[in-house]
C-alpha cells in the first residue's frame, strides 16, 4: 500500500524513484535518438559520394566511345551541366516517346559543344568513336 499524506500525495521516496525511471527512460531514447541520427547522417554521406562510374562505355555504330567520367568530374562537379536532372536519368524517364531526344544529338550537342567552346577535347568523329 502506498504511503499517502492526508491531501493524498504520494511520499517523496515513491515519487523519486518514479522519475529516476522516467530519467533513465529518456536517457536510453536520448542515446538511440542520437545513434540513429549517426547511422543516418552516414549514410547520407555514402549516398552523395556516389557520383557513378568512373569510366563509361557507349557503343555506336561509327565506334565505341570511352568516357572518363572521373576526369570530366574533377572539372565540375556540378552535375547540372551535363545531366539536366542533376543526377543520370534516362530521357524517357522524363520525355515520353517520339518526345525523348536521341541521344546521339544530346552527346553531339553537350559534350561536342563543351570541347569547342573550351577549345579542349575532342571535336572529330575519330577522336572519340573508335572501331
Amino acid at each position: 500500500m502506498k504511503a499517502e499524506d492526508l491531501c493524498g500525495n504520494i511520499e517523496p521516496s515513491e515519487t523519486n524513484s518514479n522519475i529516476t525511471l522516467q530519467e533513465e527512460n529518456m536517457k536510453k531514447i536520448l542515446v538511440l535518438l542520437i545513434a540513429l541520427s549517426l547511422v543516418t547522417l552516414a549514410s547520407m554521406s555514402v549516398i552523395a559520394n556516389d557520383k557513378g562510374p568512373a569510366e563509361i562505355t557507349l557503343e555506336a555504330s561509327m565506334g565505341t566511345v570511352n568516357f572518363n567520367h572521373a576526369a570530366h568530374q574533377e572539372r565540375n562537379s556540378d552535375c547540372t551541366t551535363c545531366h539536366h536532372q542533376g543526377e543520370f536519368t534516362n530521357c524517357h524517364t522524363c520525355h515520353d516517346g517520339t518526345a525523348a531526344p536521341k541521344a546521339k544529338k544530346v552527346f553531339h550537342a553537350s559534350c561536342k559543344g563543351c570541347h569547342v567552346e573550351l577549345k579542349s577535347g575532342p571535336t572529330k568523329c575519330k577522336e572519340c568513336h573508335i572501331k
